[in-house]
């Protein structure tokens, strides 16, 4: 495409932000990770409190990045926001992170999500038919299948924001209607009352739940740090699960009166997610033995779920959510990551053709740039491990964002805030005590992932000083 130096143009409204927000968050965790929570903190009542805490929480940081998006309405989201109150450094060492493994490992993962779920209804595209073999390296038919998705959304988001915005604003209502009637079929022709019962019986009993060698349910009763650290590994799960909410804030400078609308998408679609998620947990218990969700075959309790309520045919219904619901997270992940690098670009700390807009006022180069960095990372079968090592970082950078708005009120006192950050600055200063919380947790019972993906960032700093020393030799 001709390239020209056009500026980003409003075209999104409310509702086309608002379901950019849920499409981003709503993938296909929804239907898997309720088992590993089932299997960390063993009872229905803190199964389903630890998505209630997820949501609130969720809830407290996208209404305080609201303030922060409305007083840098314009493209980069948290990249200009920690720019913005840190320096150049921390704001480059984000950017760094989200190109390297944080969102393009985000976006081949639910690739490969798609293309899973796929091979229910297609057994050709599957994992199982290896179209090549070299070494220990094997390319599957499933990663064609992610990285052509892939490609087919960066080619549709590279027409014009609004088309993509359209796509993302259809699946999200489908994906959302689509849950909602798993949810009321679950409840009225799934549920079993005997089930329910059973299920809430020992409903706060904290217990690591595992099977013996023959099959029997093991609980080990947890107490003092352990209980912390079942916690943490729950919570990790469900914040995944709800990340990708703040995707809005980095195409802020397309979204009509953005000072208003940035910030009330930001409510209002993790407030849908959250009851979503909710009633479908509640769901589950009312369908499915707690052993049956904790020990769902490959974790894949929503499948388990369809089959209790459609019997048979539930499989198939299933991968069809899932294909739907995987397909326009990722639209709404290749939407919004380019425009952090485009930003980045036009800082001079990323590559210089990623600062340039073709003629539908979008950054293709830099939506082309992550399309290919996100294909190799589904080549290489790694991508699962990278989002893994990273856990402890993202949690880091969320609260150095939320910190941030104590500290641009500080230095900055008189700069507009057509939006102030609801709560503050006590519910800010809950999400930043919990997040900081999970992150120490996380570092001590899971530090083969949090002290990699630590590394993983600090590595950013020397690249950092490489791109400055360019840049003042170019000028």
């Amino acid at each position: 495409m001709e390239e020209t130096k056009q500026e980003f143009k409003p075209r999104l409204g409310l509702l086309d932000a608002t379901m950019i927000v849920a499409g981003s968050m709503i993938g296909s965790g929804i239907f898997i990770v309720s088992s590993e929570i089932a299997r960390s903190v063993g009872g229905a009542g803190y199964l389903v409190g630890m998505w209630v805490l997820t949501g609130v929480i969720t809830v407290i940081a996208a209404v305080s990045y609201g303030e922060l998006s409305a007083m840098f309405p314009r493209a980069g989201g948290m990249y200009v926001y920690l720019r913005e109150a840190y320096g150049p450094l921390i704001g480059f060492l984000y950017g760094w992170t989200f190109f390297t493994i944080i969102h393009t490992g985000t976006i081949a993962a639910v690739g490969v999500a798609f293309a899973k779920f796929t091979a229910y209804l297609l057994p050709l595209v599957g994992e199982e038919n290896i179209l090549f073999t070299l070494g220990d390296f094997q390319l599957k038919a499933s990663q064609l299948v992610a990285i052509g998705v892939i490609v087919l959304l960066t080619y549709i988001n590279s027409r014009g924001v609004k088309e993509g915005a359209f796509l993302q604003t259809f699946l999200t209502l489908v994906k959302i209607l689509s849950l909602a009637g798993l949810i009321i079929c679950g409840l009225v022709w799934g549920a079993d009352s005997a089930v329910w019962n059973a299920n809430w019986q020992d409903a706060w009993s904290l217990n690591s739940l595992t099977l013996g060698d023959s099959g029997q349910l093991v609980t080990t009763a947890l107490g003092g740090l352990a209980f912390f650290g079942a916690m943490a590994v729950a919570m990790k799960g469900a914040l995944f699960s709800s990340d990708s909410w703040h995707s809005i804030t980095s195409i802020a400078g397309e979204v009509k009166n953005p000072q208003r609308n940035i910030g009330l998408s930001l409510l209002l679609g993790t407030l849908i997610v959250t009851v979503i998620y909710v009633l479908t947990n509640l769901m589950y218990l009312a369908v499915i033995p707690l052993q049956d969700i904790a020990f769902a075959k490959s974790d894949r309790v929503g499948v388990v779920a369809a089959e209790y309520i459609f019997g048979t045919a539930g499989t198939s219904i299933i991968a069809v959510m899932i294909m739907i619901s995987t397909f326009g997270c990722n639209n709404g992940l290749i939407l919004s990551g380019a425009r952090v690098f485009y930003t980045m670009a036009t800082d001079q700390l990323f590559f210089k053709k990623a600062g340039v807009l073709n003629k539908a006022s979008v950054p293709a180069n830099s939506l082309w740039m992550q399309c290919t960095w996100a294909s190799l990372l589904c080549l290489t079968g790694k991508y699962n491990d990278l989002l893994a090592l990273v856990i402890f970082g993202v949690l880091i950078f969320y609260v150095l964002t939320i910190l941030g708005i104590y500290i641009l009120r500080h230095r900055r006192p008189d700069m507009p805030r057509p939006y102030k950050a609801f709560g503050y600055p006590v519910l800010p200063a809950i999400y930043i005590v919990i997040a900081s919380a999970l992150a120490v947790l996380l570092l001590l019972f899971e530090s083969q992932y949090t002290l990699p993906g630590l590394l993983v960032i600090l590595l950013g700093i020397p690249v950092y000083y490489l791109a400055m020393r360019k840049k003042e030799a170019a000028a």
